[in-house]
This record gives C-alpha cells, structure tokens and sequence, in this order.
C-alpha cells in the first residue's frame, strides 16, 4: 500500500520558475546566457576537432582535454537550453522523469569534471617529475583505463540519486524555483524525511571532489619542486607554462562549484536569486572559457586551431572556384 501512494505521489511534472525574483529581467538575462553557451559549444566543438585532426596533438594530455570539452558540453547542454526555453516560451513544466534524468547528468558531469582534471594533473606529474617515463607510464591503453575509470566511478556515485529521489513521495508543491532541477532542490519539496538525500547529496560528492582536490594540490607541489630544482630559468619557465592553463581551468571549475555548493548547504541568508543566478553561470562560464584558456596559453592548439581554419578557407575557396 506504502509503494502505490508513493507512486500516485509522484507529479506528472514539476514548475521549474527560472530566477524567482528576476522574472521581469528574464529576457535580458538570457541574451549573454545564450551568448555564453554558444561560445561554449562551439569553442569545445572546434577544440575537440582540432585534436581528432592534427596527429601532433594525438598526446594522452590532450585525449583528456578532449573529454573535458565533451563533459562542458553535455553539462551547458543538460540545463542551459531548458533555462533558455523558460526565459523565452514560458515552458516552465518538466516532467518528473526529465527532471529525475536533469539531476542525473548535471552531477554526473560535475563529478566526472573533477575527476577528468585529476587526470590531467596526473599527466602533467608524470611528464615534469618523470620525463623519460612518460610514453611507459601513460600508454594508450592506460589511458583507455583512466577514461573508463573516470565514466564509471560517476555512474556508480551518482546512480543512487535517482532512486533517493524516486522512493520519495510529493504531497506538497511540484513548483521548483530554480531553472534546472538539481538533488537537493527536488528532494525538499517531498513530503517525506529526505535526511538520507542531504546527508548523501551532499557527502558523497564532496568528500570525492576533496579527495580529488587534494591528490591534485599535491600533484602540483611534487611539480613545482621539481620545477625548481631544474638547472635553468628557461627551463623553468617552460614547464610552468605547461602546467599555467590547467592551474586556470582547475581554479574556474572549483571555486565557483565550491562556492555554490555551500551557499546552497548553509547560506540560508544567501538571496535566492543571486545563488540561482550564480549556479546558471556556474555551467555555462567555466565551459566557455576553458576552450579560450587553453587557446590562448597553449602553442600546440593555437597552431592546429590557425591550420584547421585555414585548411577550411582553402576548401571553401577550392569549392567556389569549382
């Protein structure tokens, strides 16, 4: 009996508001949401066919630039198009199971960010701290590993999410006043103890994330004392360089995740539409820039980005010749 009221519990579909608050600026605000997101789909987009194409950048630290750009991707893409959809056409109902399939992707891809920067900090010790083993140690078969790995500790850590949610049931308000459904947004509307939600919601993400953090922060400090045993200032500065871009897109996905996670945990005082807001930016600024980060600080992808677009003008000039 317990199992069927569950199930006539659960809503056909839920309210997803937008920015509670800021409804009357909606408009405005998705034009440089649009902007963003475009900017992001396209940056990862060139980026990840500038790898397949040029065979000098067919590295194992640029296969793992190429499955971060592919979880920016789905990331921007799991909520930025409904958001932009409520902005725009008013369609503020999502169904359950859409909602349930939201929530699923967004951490899934928030966790397998981390751990894809893990990767590439791995990559970066070994080639700095152990030079003349790096083609031994990071083979492409390891790397194969590493990526399945990366795609199954998401799935394992995230699954149970789902069926948190579905145990619970909504009595209540279906309306969520956010733009995208997330855990713990969905979970407070039931009517239901949801202490197994927070506490896992909240737990289990973080304490990986942290671990991630820190066999990162000390990945770094392994390279950058033996940065600085090199015999050279050239030397050093070099091995600086290569390691500069990923320090910025470490720093652009943790801080701001960090920040909004506890905001949503603890700031109780926080405005609401200024943590929506913040959140909205969160999945779609980090996957905007880091094509531009690593274009910029990056000679190798900055030469394949130059010969891929001139390969294509030289096409488009042979085609309309013809």
């Amino acid at each position: 009996m317990t199992h069927a009221n569950l199930t006539i519990f659960h809503p056909a579909v839920f309210v997803l508001v937008g920015i509670p608050g800021l409804e009357a600026y909606h408009v405005w605000l998705s034009i440089p949401l649009c902007l963003m997101y475009i900017t992001a789909v396209l940056g990862n987009s060139i980026l990840i066919m500038v790898i397949i194409t040029e065979h000098n950048l067919h590295e194992p630290v640029y296969c793992f630039l190429s499955m971060l750009a592919i979880t920016d991707i789905l990331l921007s893409t799991t909520t930025v198009p409904k958001a932009l959809a409520i902005f725009w056409l008013h369609a503020y109902d999502i169904a359950f199971d859409a909602c349930v399939t939201q929530v699923f992707f967004v951490h899934v891809m928030f966790m397998g960010e981390s751990a894809i920067l893990l990767a590439m900090a791995f990559d970066r010790f070994v080639a700095i701290c152990a030079p003349l083993h790096y083609t031994t140690v990071l083979t492409w078969p390891i790397v194969g590993r590493i990526a399945l790995a990366i795609v199954t500790r998401s799935f394992c850590i995230i699954f149970p999410v789902i069926f948190l949610l579905k145990r619970l049931p909504f009595c209540q308000t279906n309306i969520i006043p956010h733009s995208y459904c997330e855990h713990i947004g969905v979970a407070r509307l039931a009517c239901a103890d949801i202490t197994i939600n927070i506490w896992y919601g909240f737990s289990v993400p973080i304490v990986t994330v942290i671990l991630d953090v820190i066999l990162i922060a000390v990945s770094y400090s392994l390279i950058l004392r033996a940065v600085f045993r090199l015999p050279s200032q050239h030397a050093q500065q070099k091995a600086l360089s290569t390691c500069g871009s990923h320090l910025c897109v470490i720093l652009m996905f943790y801080v701001p995740s960090f920040f909004t996670l506890l905001t949503h945990r603890f700031g109780h005082n926080f405005p609401q539409h200024v943590h929506i807001l913040l959140a909205n930016l969160y999945v779609v600024v980090p996957p905007m820039l880091n094509p531009i980060v690593y274009g910029v600080k990056t000679k190798q992808i900055r030469a394949g980005v130059a010969h891929w677009f001139f390969d294509i003008k030289a096409w488009c000039c042979a085609s309309f010749l013809s």
